[in-house]
Protein backbone atom coordinates (compact mmCIF):
# COMPACT_ATOMS: atom_id res chain seq x y z
CA UNK A 1 0.00 0.00 0.00
CA UNK A 2 1.27 3.33 -0.65
CA UNK A 3 1.31 5.78 2.10
CA UNK A 4 2.19 9.97 2.13
CA UNK A 5 5.03 11.35 3.95
CA UNK A 6 2.37 12.74 6.54
CA UNK A 7 0.79 9.43 6.87
CA UNK A 8 3.93 7.56 7.29
CA UNK A 9 5.00 10.65 10.13
CA UNK A 10 1.95 9.98 12.04
CA UNK A 11 2.41 6.39 12.38
CA UNK A 12 5.34 7.74 14.77
CA UNK A 13 3.42 10.14 16.93
CA UNK A 14 3.15 9.10 20.39
CA UNK A 15 0.08 10.60 22.13
CA UNK A 16 0.48 12.26 24.82
CA UNK A 17 -1.58 11.04 27.82
CA UNK A 18 -2.14 11.86 31.34
CA UNK A 19 0.86 11.58 33.91
CA UNK A 20 -1.36 8.85 35.64
CA UNK A 21 -1.79 6.54 32.80
CA UNK A 22 1.50 7.06 31.65
CA UNK A 23 3.23 5.70 34.76
CA UNK A 24 0.98 2.32 34.85
CA UNK A 25 -2.27 1.86 34.89
CA UNK A 26 -1.97 -1.29 37.09
CA UNK A 27 -0.90 1.35 39.47
CA UNK A 28 -4.31 3.20 39.57
CA UNK A 29 -8.02 2.41 41.41
CA UNK A 30 -11.42 3.73 40.48
CA UNK A 31 -12.21 6.73 43.35
CA UNK A 32 -16.13 6.70 43.92
CA UNK A 33 -16.35 10.76 44.28
CA UNK A 34 -18.86 13.30 46.06
CA UNK A 35 -20.47 13.31 42.79
CA UNK A 36 -23.51 10.90 42.53
CA UNK A 37 -25.30 12.56 39.31
CA UNK A 38 -28.80 11.71 37.92
CA UNK A 39 -30.21 11.59 41.97
CA UNK A 40 -32.51 14.45 41.10
CA UNK A 41 -33.72 12.71 37.47
CA UNK A 42 -37.36 12.60 36.24
CA UNK A 43 -39.34 9.79 37.73
CA UNK A 44 -39.57 8.32 33.95
CA UNK A 45 -36.08 8.31 33.95
CA UNK A 46 -35.47 6.54 36.79
CA UNK A 47 -37.98 3.82 35.75
CA UNK A 48 -36.22 2.73 33.05
CA UNK A 49 -32.85 2.74 35.11
CA UNK A 50 -33.76 1.25 38.21
CA UNK A 51 -30.40 -0.38 38.67
CA UNK A 52 -28.06 2.33 37.38
CA UNK A 53 -29.40 5.55 38.16
CA UNK A 54 -27.84 7.58 41.07
CA UNK A 55 -23.88 6.34 40.80
CA UNK A 56 -21.20 8.30 40.82
CA UNK A 57 -18.57 9.80 39.31
CA UNK A 58 -15.37 7.65 39.60
CA UNK A 59 -12.02 9.05 39.01
CA UNK A 60 -8.61 7.37 38.82
CA UNK A 61 -5.85 7.80 41.44
CA UNK A 62 -2.78 5.73 42.30
CA UNK A 63 -3.03 3.34 45.33
CA UNK A 64 -6.72 4.69 45.42
CA UNK A 65 -10.25 3.01 45.53
CA UNK A 66 -11.01 0.09 43.30
CA UNK A 67 -7.89 -1.68 42.38
CA UNK A 68 -7.96 -2.51 38.44
CA UNK A 69 -8.13 -6.91 38.65
CA UNK A 70 -4.93 -8.03 36.88
CA UNK A 71 -6.41 -10.53 34.95
CA UNK A 72 -7.21 -11.36 31.31
CA UNK A 73 -9.63 -9.55 29.88
CA UNK A 74 -11.91 -10.25 26.72
CA UNK A 75 -13.46 -7.26 25.19
CA UNK A 76 -15.22 -5.72 22.15
CA UNK A 77 -15.49 -2.19 20.65
CA UNK A 78 -17.77 -0.68 17.80
CA UNK A 79 -17.73 2.41 15.77
CA UNK A 80 -20.98 3.81 15.86
CA UNK A 81 -22.27 6.31 13.58
CA UNK A 82 -20.73 9.03 11.89
CA UNK A 83 -16.66 9.16 11.37
CA UNK A 84 -15.29 11.40 13.38
CA UNK A 85 -11.45 11.97 13.76
CA UNK A 86 -9.65 10.23 16.59
CA UNK A 87 -11.96 7.12 16.98
CA UNK A 88 -8.91 5.01 15.45
CA UNK A 89 -6.75 6.31 18.74
CA UNK A 90 -9.80 5.73 20.77
CA UNK A 91 -9.39 1.56 19.35
CA UNK A 92 -5.57 1.46 19.55
CA UNK A 93 -5.54 3.49 23.52
CA UNK A 94 -8.34 0.59 24.59
CA UNK A 95 -5.93 -2.25 23.16
CA UNK A 96 -2.88 -0.41 24.75
CA UNK A 97 -4.67 0.09 28.27
CA UNK A 98 -5.99 -3.60 28.11
CA UNK A 99 -2.39 -4.89 27.23
CA UNK A 100 -1.06 -2.79 30.08
CA UNK A 101 -3.79 -4.47 32.78
CA UNK A 102 -2.88 -8.12 31.26
CA UNK A 103 -0.74 -8.64 28.42
CA UNK A 104 -2.87 -11.84 27.73
CA UNK A 105 -6.21 -9.19 27.21
CA UNK A 106 -7.70 -9.55 23.98
CA UNK A 107 -9.42 -6.98 21.69
CA UNK A 108 -11.79 -7.90 19.40
CA UNK A 109 -14.16 -5.38 16.73
CA UNK A 110 -17.58 -6.19 15.61
CA UNK A 111 -17.68 -4.83 11.79
CA UNK A 112 -20.38 -1.84 10.56
CA UNK A 113 -21.57 -1.19 13.48
CA UNK A 114 -23.79 -2.14 15.76
CA UNK A 115 -25.52 -4.76 13.47
CA UNK A 116 -21.95 -6.45 13.42
CA UNK A 117 -23.02 -7.45 16.89
CA UNK A 118 -26.29 -9.27 15.48
CA UNK A 119 -24.56 -10.66 12.62
CA UNK A 120 -21.43 -12.05 14.57
CA UNK A 121 -19.20 -10.42 12.24
CA UNK A 122 -16.14 -9.86 14.47
CA UNK A 123 -12.21 -9.65 13.74
CA UNK A 124 -9.55 -9.60 16.69
CA UNK A 125 -8.11 -7.02 17.09
CA UNK A 126 -4.23 -7.41 17.14
CA UNK A 127 -0.81 -5.07 17.10
CA UNK A 128 -0.26 -6.08 13.71
CA UNK A 129 -3.69 -5.05 13.19
CA UNK A 130 -4.19 -1.68 15.01
CA UNK A 131 -0.91 -0.68 14.63
CA UNK A 132 -0.97 0.72 10.83
CA UNK A 133 -4.45 3.13 11.97
CA UNK A 134 -2.95 4.41 14.76
CA UNK A 135 -3.26 8.90 14.56
CA UNK A 136 -5.08 8.57 11.36
CA UNK A 137 -8.48 9.94 10.30
CA UNK A 138 -11.88 7.26 9.47
CA UNK A 139 -13.40 4.54 10.90
CA UNK A 140 -12.10 1.93 7.97
CA UNK A 141 -10.12 -0.02 10.69
CA UNK A 142 -13.80 -2.25 11.34
CA UNK A 143 -16.60 0.09 9.71
CA UNK A 144 -19.10 2.11 11.16
CA UNK A 145 -22.74 1.85 10.81
CA UNK A 146 -26.17 3.18 12.59
CA UNK A 147 -28.14 -0.15 13.36
CA UNK A 148 -30.01 1.01 16.81
CA UNK A 149 -29.38 -1.44 20.06
CA UNK A 150 -32.62 -0.88 21.22
CA UNK A 151 -35.30 -3.47 21.63
CA UNK A 152 -35.29 -6.53 23.94
CA UNK A 153 -34.78 -9.42 21.00
CA UNK A 154 -31.51 -6.80 19.98
CA UNK A 155 -30.26 -7.33 24.08
CA UNK A 156 -30.81 -11.08 23.91
CA UNK A 157 -29.08 -11.70 20.62
CA UNK A 158 -25.90 -9.32 22.22
CA UNK A 159 -25.81 -11.73 25.48
CA UNK A 160 -25.72 -14.46 23.33
CA UNK A 161 -22.96 -13.53 20.89
CA UNK A 162 -20.93 -12.39 23.83
CA UNK A 163 -21.26 -16.36 25.34
CA UNK A 164 -20.79 -17.52 22.41
CA UNK A 165 -17.61 -15.64 22.25
CA UNK A 166 -16.71 -15.73 26.07
CA UNK A 167 -16.40 -11.54 26.12
CA UNK A 168 -16.40 -9.60 29.21
CA UNK A 169 -17.09 -5.96 28.10
CA UNK A 170 -18.56 -3.83 25.13
CA UNK A 171 -16.86 -0.38 24.53
CA UNK A 172 -19.08 1.75 22.96
CA UNK A 173 -17.34 4.24 20.47
CA UNK A 174 -20.24 6.99 19.62
CA UNK A 175 -22.71 9.76 19.88
CA UNK A 176 -25.84 10.76 22.24
CA UNK A 177 -27.76 7.94 20.36
CA UNK A 178 -25.31 5.29 20.43
CA UNK A 179 -24.81 6.00 24.17
CA UNK A 180 -28.45 6.62 24.59
CA UNK A 181 -28.56 2.88 23.76
CA UNK A 182 -25.32 1.69 25.79
CA UNK A 183 -27.19 2.72 28.79
CA UNK A 184 -30.12 1.11 27.75
CA UNK A 185 -27.40 -2.18 27.23
CA UNK A 186 -25.85 -1.41 30.67
CA UNK A 187 -29.10 -1.80 32.36
CA UNK A 188 -30.48 -4.68 30.72
CA UNK A 189 -27.04 -6.37 31.67
CA UNK A 190 -27.43 -5.64 34.92
CA UNK A 191 -31.21 -6.80 35.48
CA UNK A 192 -29.49 -9.77 33.71
CA UNK A 193 -27.00 -10.76 35.85
CA UNK A 194 -24.97 -11.23 32.79
CA UNK A 195 -21.64 -9.95 34.19
CA UNK A 196 -21.24 -7.84 30.65
CA UNK A 197 -20.20 -4.59 31.19
CA UNK A 198 -20.87 -1.86 28.78
CA UNK A 199 -18.53 1.60 28.54
CA UNK A 200 -19.32 4.51 26.60
CA UNK A 201 -16.86 6.70 24.77
CA UNK A 202 -18.00 10.11 23.74
CA UNK A 203 -18.04 11.20 19.95
CA UNK A 204 -19.13 13.51 17.46
CA UNK A 205 -17.88 15.99 15.37
CA UNK A 206 -20.94 18.16 16.30
CA UNK A 207 -19.62 18.62 20.12
CA UNK A 208 -23.30 18.14 21.53
CA UNK A 209 -22.13 15.30 23.39
CA UNK A 210 -20.39 17.20 26.40
CA UNK A 211 -22.19 18.23 29.79
CA UNK A 212 -19.76 19.71 33.04
CA UNK A 213 -18.54 16.36 33.43
CA UNK A 214 -17.88 15.37 29.81
CA UNK A 215 -16.08 18.46 28.42
CA UNK A 216 -15.66 17.55 24.53
CA UNK A 217 -16.46 14.57 22.23
CA UNK A 218 -13.41 13.68 19.94
CA UNK A 219 -13.68 15.35 16.66
CA UNK A 220 -15.24 18.03 17.12
CA UNK A 221 -11.28 19.91 17.74
CA UNK A 222 -9.98 18.11 13.92
CA UNK A 223 -12.98 19.00 12.13
CA UNK A 224 -13.72 22.52 13.27
CA UNK A 225 -10.03 23.43 12.73
CA UNK A 226 -10.70 21.74 9.32
CA UNK A 227 -13.42 23.72 8.28
CA UNK A 228 -11.83 26.99 9.17
CA UNK A 229 -9.17 26.41 7.32
CA UNK A 230 -11.48 26.01 4.47
CA UNK A 231 -13.47 29.27 5.72
CA UNK A 232 -10.01 30.94 6.20
CA UNK A 233 -8.98 30.14 1.99
CA UNK A 234 -12.32 31.25 1.48
CA UNK A 235 -12.54 34.24 3.14
CA UNK A 236 -8.86 35.39 1.27
CA UNK A 237 -10.36 34.82 -2.11
CA UNK A 238 -13.27 36.89 -1.08
CA UNK A 239 -11.25 39.66 -0.16
CA UNK A 240 -8.95 39.46 -3.16
CA UNK A 241 -11.64 38.92 -5.58
CA UNK A 242 -14.10 41.07 -4.00
CA UNK A 243 -17.14 40.18 -6.17
CA UNK A 244 -18.63 37.25 -4.31
CA UNK A 245 -20.83 36.62 -1.15
CA UNK A 246 -19.86 33.31 0.39
CA UNK A 247 -22.79 31.15 2.21
CA UNK A 248 -21.61 28.46 4.15
CA UNK A 249 -23.57 25.75 6.04
CA UNK A 250 -21.01 23.61 8.21
CA UNK A 251 -22.34 20.40 10.38
CA UNK A 252 -24.59 21.01 13.38
CA UNK A 253 -28.06 20.08 13.58
CA UNK A 254 -29.33 20.02 16.78
CA UNK A 255 -26.28 22.75 18.29
CA UNK A 256 -23.76 25.60 16.33
CA UNK A 257 -20.87 24.68 18.30
CA UNK A 258 -18.65 24.24 15.17
CA UNK A 259 -20.13 27.33 13.77
CA UNK A 260 -19.34 29.29 16.27
CA UNK A 261 -15.72 27.47 16.84
CA UNK A 262 -15.34 28.57 13.08
CA UNK A 263 -16.45 32.02 13.55
CA UNK A 264 -14.11 32.55 16.46
CA UNK A 265 -11.25 31.11 14.71
CA UNK A 266 -12.06 33.19 11.36
CA UNK A 267 -13.95 36.20 11.84
CA UNK A 268 -16.61 35.97 9.55
CA UNK A 269 -18.81 38.95 8.14
CA UNK A 270 -22.13 37.06 9.92
CA UNK A 271 -22.37 34.40 12.16
CA UNK A 272 -26.28 32.95 12.63
CA UNK A 273 -26.11 30.90 15.87
CA UNK A 274 -28.85 28.44 16.36
CA UNK A 275 -29.79 28.55 19.77
CA UNK A 276 -29.83 32.60 19.64
CA UNK A 277 -32.46 32.53 16.81
CA UNK A 278 -34.41 29.96 19.09
CA UNK A 279 -34.43 32.32 22.20
CA UNK A 280 -35.23 35.52 20.38
CA UNK A 281 -38.12 33.75 18.27
CA UNK A 282 -36.34 35.25 15.43
CA UNK A 283 -38.69 34.83 11.85
CA UNK A 284 -37.05 33.66 8.76
CA UNK A 285 -37.69 36.90 7.43
CA UNK A 286 -35.96 38.60 10.57
CA UNK A 287 -32.88 36.71 9.92
CA UNK A 288 -33.15 37.41 6.13
CA UNK A 289 -32.91 41.04 6.99
CA UNK A 290 -30.12 41.26 9.25
CA UNK A 291 -28.16 39.41 6.46
CA UNK A 292 -29.65 42.00 4.04
CA UNK A 293 -28.62 45.19 6.04
CA UNK A 294 -25.33 43.81 6.23
CA UNK A 295 -24.80 43.75 2.70
CA UNK A 296 -26.45 47.16 2.31
CA UNK A 297 -23.87 48.62 4.70
CA UNK A 298 -20.93 46.74 3.00
CA UNK A 299 -21.91 47.59 -0.15
CA UNK A 300 -22.21 51.37 0.77
CA UNK A 301 -18.57 51.04 1.89
CA UNK A 302 -17.59 49.49 -1.48
CA UNK A 303 -17.15 46.00 0.02
CA UNK A 304 -20.10 43.86 -2.13
CA UNK A 305 -18.56 40.85 -0.64
CA UNK A 306 -18.69 38.75 2.52
CA UNK A 307 -18.80 35.41 4.75
CA UNK A 308 -21.58 34.11 5.95
CA UNK A 309 -21.83 31.09 8.40
CA UNK A 310 -24.83 29.07 8.38
CA UNK A 311 -25.24 26.03 10.97
CA UNK A 312 -26.89 23.02 9.20
CA UNK A 313 -29.88 23.21 11.63
CA UNK A 314 -30.72 26.67 11.17
CA UNK A 315 -34.29 26.02 9.90
CA UNK A 316 -35.12 24.03 12.91
CA UNK A 317 -34.26 26.73 15.16
CA UNK A 318 -36.46 29.27 13.19
CA UNK A 319 -39.81 29.06 15.22
CA UNK A 320 -42.26 28.97 12.29
CA UNK A 321 -39.66 26.31 10.32
CA UNK A 322 -39.96 24.50 13.87
CA UNK A 323 -43.47 24.13 13.70
CA UNK A 324 -43.58 23.22 10.61
CA UNK A 325 -40.97 20.35 10.99
CA UNK A 326 -42.47 19.32 14.20
CA UNK A 327 -46.00 19.38 12.67
CA UNK A 328 -44.83 17.48 9.22
CA UNK A 329 -43.09 15.04 11.07
CA UNK A 330 -46.29 13.53 13.49
CA UNK A 331 -48.86 14.06 10.19
CA UNK A 332 -46.24 11.61 8.16
CA UNK A 333 -45.50 9.30 11.39
CA UNK A 334 -49.22 8.81 12.15
CA UNK A 335 -50.05 8.31 8.11
CA UNK A 336 -46.77 6.12 6.99
CA UNK A 337 -48.49 3.93 5.15
CA UNK A 338 -50.11 5.74 2.53
CA UNK A 339 -47.61 8.78 2.33
CA UNK A 340 -45.36 5.75 0.96
CA UNK A 341 -47.91 5.57 -1.97
CA UNK A 342 -47.85 8.88 -3.25
CA UNK A 343 -45.26 8.39 -6.04
CA UNK A 344 -44.60 11.69 -7.16
CA UNK A 345 -43.94 15.11 -5.27
CA UNK A 346 -46.60 17.02 -6.69
CA UNK A 347 -49.39 14.30 -5.07
CA UNK A 348 -47.11 14.10 -1.89
CA UNK A 349 -47.31 17.76 -1.78
CA UNK A 350 -50.80 18.39 -2.04
CA UNK A 351 -51.57 15.89 0.47
CA UNK A 352 -49.60 17.42 2.80
CA UNK A 353 -50.59 20.83 2.22
CA UNK A 354 -54.38 19.29 2.93
CA UNK A 355 -53.39 17.93 6.13
CA UNK A 356 -51.00 20.62 7.74
CA UNK A 357 -53.10 23.51 9.85
CA UNK A 358 -54.07 26.51 7.89
CA UNK A 359 -50.61 28.80 9.85
CA UNK A 360 -48.71 25.78 8.76
CA UNK A 361 -49.88 25.25 5.71
CA UNK A 362 -49.04 28.73 4.43
CA UNK A 363 -45.57 28.61 5.56
CA UNK A 364 -45.11 25.58 3.31
CA UNK A 365 -46.53 26.94 0.56
CA UNK A 366 -44.09 30.05 0.60
CA UNK A 367 -41.27 27.80 0.63
CA UNK A 368 -39.54 27.16 -2.84
CA UNK A 369 -40.44 23.91 -4.32
CA UNK A 370 -37.55 22.28 -3.90
CA UNK A 371 -37.25 22.88 -0.01
CA UNK A 372 -40.47 21.94 -0.04
CA UNK A 373 -39.22 18.53 -1.39
CA UNK A 374 -36.18 18.32 1.35
CA UNK A 375 -38.58 18.40 3.89
CA UNK A 376 -40.94 15.76 2.82
CA UNK A 377 -37.46 12.98 2.13
CA UNK A 378 -36.89 10.20 3.23
CA UNK A 379 -37.40 10.56 7.70
CA UNK A 380 -34.02 9.70 9.68
CA UNK A 381 -34.20 6.29 12.33
CA UNK A 382 -36.42 8.71 14.30
CA UNK A 383 -39.11 9.10 11.43
CA UNK A 384 -38.00 13.21 12.06
CA UNK A 385 -37.40 15.26 8.72
CA UNK A 386 -33.23 14.96 7.69
CA UNK A 387 -32.15 18.34 8.11
CA UNK A 388 -28.82 17.83 6.65
CA UNK A 389 -30.55 17.50 3.23
CA UNK A 390 -32.31 20.78 3.05
CA UNK A 391 -30.07 23.01 1.19
CA UNK A 392 -30.66 26.44 4.50
CA UNK A 393 -27.76 28.44 2.82
CA UNK A 394 -29.46 28.15 -0.58
CA UNK A 395 -32.58 29.13 1.00
CA UNK A 396 -31.41 32.26 2.44
CA UNK A 397 -29.31 32.90 -1.26
CA UNK A 398 -33.01 33.01 -2.57
CA UNK A 399 -33.83 35.06 0.18
CA UNK A 400 -31.89 37.71 -0.03
CA UNK A 401 -30.95 37.99 -3.30
CA UNK A 402 -35.37 38.64 -4.01
CA UNK A 403 -35.04 40.93 -0.37
CA UNK A 404 -32.10 43.05 -2.28
CA UNK A 405 -33.85 43.00 -6.06
CA UNK A 406 -36.53 44.91 -4.20
CA UNK A 407 -34.19 47.19 -2.53
CA UNK A 408 -32.58 48.38 -5.52
CA UNK A 409 -36.05 48.88 -7.69
CA UNK A 410 -36.83 51.26 -4.94
CA UNK A 411 -33.27 52.71 -5.23
CA UNK A 412 -32.37 51.96 -1.98
CA UNK A 413 -29.19 49.25 -2.84
CA UNK A 414 -27.30 50.38 -5.19
CA UNK A 415 -24.61 47.73 -4.91
CA UNK A 416 -23.77 44.46 -6.67
CA UNK A 417 -25.17 40.79 -4.82
CA UNK A 418 -23.22 37.59 -6.85
CA UNK A 419 -23.16 34.71 -4.44
CA UNK A 420 -21.35 31.36 -3.91
CA UNK A 421 -22.73 28.47 -1.55
CA UNK A 422 -20.90 25.78 -0.41
CA UNK A 423 -21.77 22.97 2.33
CA UNK A 424 -18.84 21.73 4.19
CA UNK A 425 -19.53 17.99 5.94
CA UNK A 426 -17.91 15.06 5.03
CA UNK A 427 -14.53 17.23 4.35
CA UNK A 428 -13.95 17.05 8.32
CA UNK A 429 -14.95 13.92 9.27
CA UNK A 430 -11.89 11.58 9.12
CA UNK A 431 -8.83 13.87 8.55
CA UNK A 432 -5.89 13.16 10.30
CA UNK A 433 -6.89 14.12 13.97
CA UNK A 434 -5.17 16.70 15.05
CA UNK A 435 -2.39 16.56 18.29
CA UNK A 436 -5.49 17.27 20.82
CA UNK A 437 -7.76 14.65 19.20
CA UNK A 438 -5.17 11.93 18.46
CA UNK A 439 -3.66 12.46 22.58
CA UNK A 440 -7.54 12.88 23.64
CA UNK A 441 -8.56 9.44 22.19
CA UNK A 442 -5.90 7.68 22.87
CA UNK A 443 -6.39 8.57 26.66
CA UNK A 444 -10.01 7.95 26.04
CA UNK A 445 -9.61 4.62 24.61
CA UNK A 446 -6.98 3.63 28.09
CA UNK A 447 -9.32 5.16 30.22
CA UNK A 448 -12.27 2.75 28.78
CA UNK A 449 -10.12 -0.10 29.20
CA UNK A 450 -9.71 0.84 32.85
CA UNK A 451 -13.04 1.51 33.59
CA UNK A 452 -13.56 -1.78 32.64
CA UNK A 453 -10.78 -3.68 34.46
CA UNK A 454 -12.42 -1.76 37.59
CA UNK A 455 -15.46 -3.72 36.85
CA UNK A 456 -17.28 -0.06 36.18
CA UNK A 457 -20.87 -0.85 33.93
CA UNK A 458 -23.10 1.55 32.18
CA UNK A 459 -20.60 4.75 32.34
CA UNK A 460 -19.08 6.58 29.71
CA UNK A 461 -14.81 7.41 29.80
CA UNK A 462 -14.35 11.19 30.88
CA UNK A 463 -11.10 12.91 31.11
CA UNK A 464 -11.37 16.56 32.74
CA UNK A 465 -9.32 19.70 32.71
CA UNK A 466 -8.43 19.14 28.98
CA UNK A 467 -8.04 23.11 28.30
CA UNK A 468 -4.73 22.33 30.51
CA UNK A 469 -1.72 20.07 28.93
CA UNK A 470 -2.33 16.46 28.40
CA UNK A 471 0.08 15.69 31.62
CA UNK A 472 -2.21 17.51 34.21
CA UNK A 473 -5.23 15.55 32.52
CA UNK A 474 -7.73 13.72 34.74
CA UNK A 475 -9.22 10.36 33.65
CA UNK A 476 -12.75 8.88 35.19
CA UNK A 477 -16.03 7.67 34.08
CA UNK A 478 -19.48 8.95 34.32
CA UNK A 479 -22.63 7.30 34.69
CA UNK A 480 -24.70 7.33 31.33
CA UNK A 481 -27.65 7.70 32.91
CA UNK A 482 -27.16 10.94 34.74
CA UNK A 483 -26.44 12.87 31.10
CA UNK A 484 -30.43 11.62 30.12
CA UNK A 485 -33.43 13.72 29.60
CA UNK A 486 -36.79 13.05 27.96
CA UNK A 487 -37.21 13.81 24.16
CA UNK A 488 -39.86 13.00 21.49
CA UNK A 489 -39.26 10.38 19.66
CA UNK A 490 -41.31 8.49 16.49
CA UNK A 491 -44.62 10.21 18.81
CA UNK A 492 -43.61 9.13 22.30
CA UNK A 493 -41.52 10.49 25.10
CA UNK A 494 -38.39 8.41 25.62
CA UNK A 495 -35.20 8.56 27.36
CA UNK A 496 -32.39 10.09 25.84
CA UNK A 497 -28.83 11.42 26.41
CA UNK A 498 -29.55 15.20 26.21
CA UNK A 499 -27.74 17.18 23.57
CA UNK A 500 -25.24 19.83 25.11
CA UNK A 501 -26.44 23.25 22.98
CA UNK A 502 -24.70 26.63 22.71
CA UNK A 503 -25.21 28.67 25.85
CA UNK A 504 -25.64 32.21 24.84
CA UNK A 505 -24.52 33.07 27.89
CA UNK A 506 -21.63 30.94 28.17
CA UNK A 507 -17.87 32.38 27.94
CA UNK A 508 -17.43 31.52 23.86
CA UNK A 509 -20.81 33.24 22.19
CA UNK A 510 -20.11 35.90 24.91
CA UNK A 511 -16.66 36.53 23.42
CA UNK A 512 -18.21 35.88 19.51
CA UNK A 513 -21.33 38.52 20.60
CA UNK A 514 -18.70 40.99 21.23
CA UNK A 515 -17.19 41.08 18.27
CA UNK A 516 -19.18 40.55 15.52
CA UNK A 517 -20.66 44.12 14.89
CA UNK A 518 -16.74 45.33 13.81
CA UNK A 519 -16.41 42.04 12.05
CA UNK A 520 -19.75 42.79 9.93
CA UNK A 521 -18.42 45.46 8.52
CA UNK A 522 -14.70 45.10 8.29
CA UNK A 523 -13.12 43.07 6.75
CA UNK A 524 -10.99 41.61 9.43
CA UNK A 525 -10.78 37.69 8.40
CA UNK A 526 -8.55 35.63 10.58
CA UNK A 527 -6.35 32.49 8.62
CA UNK A 528 -6.06 29.99 11.19
CA UNK A 529 -4.37 27.68 8.31
CA UNK A 530 -4.04 23.92 7.96
CA UNK A 531 -3.58 22.00 11.15
CA UNK A 532 -0.38 22.32 12.56
CA UNK A 533 1.03 18.59 13.53
CA UNK A 534 4.36 19.28 14.24
CA UNK A 535 6.40 22.48 16.22
CA UNK A 536 5.88 24.56 19.04
CA UNK A 537 2.82 23.07 21.47
CA UNK A 538 1.70 26.19 21.48
CA UNK A 539 0.88 25.92 17.86
CA UNK A 540 0.99 22.41 17.36
CA UNK A 541 -1.37 21.25 21.05
CA UNK A 542 -3.50 23.62 20.83
CA UNK A 543 -7.59 22.87 21.98
CA UNK A 544 -10.26 24.67 20.32
CA UNK A 545 -10.90 28.32 21.39
CA UNK A 546 -14.44 27.27 22.67
CA UNK A 547 -12.57 24.81 24.94
CA UNK A 548 -10.05 27.65 26.04
CA UNK A 549 -12.64 29.74 26.45
CA UNK A 550 -15.18 27.56 28.27
CA UNK A 551 -12.33 27.23 31.10
CA UNK A 552 -11.43 30.85 31.29
CA UNK A 553 -10.88 31.98 34.66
Amino acid sequence: MSISPLQQARYQYQPKVPQALAEGIDKLGAVETDEPIGTDLPAEIREHFPLTVGRSVLRFRAGEGRAAQQKPFRVAAILSGGQAPGGHNVIAGLFDGLKKVHPDSRLFGFRNGPGGILEDNCVELTAELVDPYRNTGGFDIIGSGRTKLETEEQFKRTVEVFRQRRLDALVVIGGDDSNTNAALLAEYMEREQTGIQVIGVPKTIDGDLKSEYVEASFGFDTASKTYAELIGNIARDASSARKYWHFIKLMGRSASHIALECALQTQPNICIISEEVAEKHQTLGEIVEQVVNTICERSEQGDDFGIVLVPEGLIEAIPEMNALISEINELLAADEEYFATLKTFEDQSEWVNRKLSRDRSYVFSTLPNEIQRQLLMDRDPHGNVQVSRIDTERLLVEMVEARLDELKANGRFKGKFSHQHHFFGYEGRCAFPSNFDSDYCQTLGMTAGLLIACGANGYISAVRGLARPSSEWEAGGIPLVGMMTMEKRKGKMTPVIEKALVVTDGNPFRTFAAHRDRWAKESDYRFPGAIQYFGPSEIADQPSLTLKLEHQA
